[in-house]
């Protein structure tokens, strides 16, 4: 297999770089490269350049609006968006339901929603976790009773991922207690601003303000709202998650991430010579420069065989695990490169403009290493992936 990108990639590679330079506005490159949290007017004006562009859906099938990229252009958009510091594009709607929807919707869902989707109408956050539904994600407990054209739900979500933004949140709900827990799921899109539903805000340990709970009381959900088939939510649920560990394995923002380390490594002196000669230093930047090397070459496989046809299996949660494991030691060598200025502000000042006393680039170093822990959790953990890597070499 070539790994080399052919002409017409390196002509798209272009003309991203050239969107990213003239398009994306030089604060919020600058909230990206510090890691400064994005609010919610940075993320809707860049949703809306994207979609201009036509590159918000770039991964969607012709059929429904999209450019059909190759899984390489995929690859070198997110790429690219990565090292010019723009922002991830909020994957909830566009990323995750949407395929889901194109997949098992009907006509009058994808009709209705996935326009509502690129305009940025409808915000979407995801309702998957509960209390006791994480990792096991299958014994959730959240009902949903039919009840003429309705279902009744009742239950509570959390982490749910900008849910107080979020004005739709597409969720899994349990139908059927009957059989195995997995085969009572349904799938089922909601209305925020339906009565009964209540968002309680998540402070994390870095202070901010990104993940909520949902709680439901007898919120009324049309029964026309019910994707694909009642009890068959668990199919559409792995489908979904298949799409998002690809992305949780963040080549393009690892990269974007090592040349950071090294330019502070660089800087930061460590006995009167530069950090990065450090041989302690050094030998550990080594080694994550060559898992991510090698890193990138298994996802320019998969990627390439996606082109061909094939639907990525184990090798997405390989992906997951891994990318996991090096964006976090990425982070944990950042922070310890910046010593004593890492040291986190109390969370009251994290959105002030209360003057740091360390170099910018340092200002995040601690809340970037506390945030990203949850990288190997969400999406199905990575102790879960494991498993799922042993039983496909075994072939269980």
């Amino acid at each position: 297999m070539d790994l080399n990108y052919t002409a017409d990639e390196l002509a798209f590679r272009a003309d991203v770089r050239a969107f990213m330079k003239a398009k994306l506005p030089t604060d919020i490159a600058a909230k990206g490269a510090s890691g400064e949290a994005l609010n919610k007017a940075d993320m809707d004006l860049w949703h809306a350049r994207l979609n201009e562009q036509g590159y918000l859906a770039g991964a969607w099938p012709k059929s429904f609006g999209g450019a059909e990229w190759s899984a390489v252009q995929k690859h070198i958009f997110e790429e690219e968006t990565a090292f010019a510091h723009a922002p991830r594009i909020v994957p909830f709607g566009v990323g995750m339901l949407a395929p889901v929807l194109q997949a098992f919707g009907s006509k009058e869902q994808q009709d209705y929603y996935l326009p509502r989707i690129l305009s940025g109408e409808d915000w979407w956050c995801q309702g998957y976790s509960e209390p006791g539904a994480g990792s096991d994600l299958a014994s959730l407990k959240t009902k949903a009773v039919r009840d003429g054209d309705h279902y009744i739900v009742n239950g509570q979500k959390t982490w749910t991922t900008l849910g107080q933004f979020a004005n739709k949140i597409f969720c899994l709900v349990r139908t059927s207690s009957e059989g195995r827990q997995q085969q009572g799921i349904s799938f089922l899109l909601i209305d925020m601003d339906t009565p009964g539903i209540e968002v309680r805000p998540i402070i994390l340990i870095d202070g901010v303000h990104e993940v909520n709970e949902v709680w439901f009381t007898d919120v009324r959900v049309p029964v026309e709202n019910l994707v694909g088939k009642e009890n068959m939510g668990w199919t559409y649920a792995k489908y979904l998650l298949t799409h998002e560990r690809t992305g949780i394995a963040g080549v393009g923002f690892a990269n974007a991430g090592l040349a950071s380390l090294k330019r502070v490594a660089k800087t930061e002196m460590h006995h009167g010579r530069p950090l990065i000669e450090d041989p302690h230093f050094a030998a550990r930047l080594a080694r994550i420069e060559i898992d991510l090397m090698a890193m990138a070459t298994t996802n320019m496989r998969v990627v390439a065989g996606a082109d061909a046809g094939a639907a990525p299996g184990a090798e997405s949660s390989m992906l997951k695990v891994k990318g996991s494991i090096i964006r976090q030691q990425i982070n944990d060598l950042a922070r310890r490169a910046v010593g004593p200025w890492a040291i986190p502000f109390v969370s009251e000042d994290l959105d002030s403009n209360i003057y740091h006393p360390g170099p910018d680039y340092s200002a995040k170093a601690s809340n970037t290493y506390l945030n990203n822990r949850k990288i190997s959790i969400y999406g199905g953990s990575n102790e879960v992936q494991r498993g799922i890597i042993t039983k496909a070499i075994l072939g269980l």
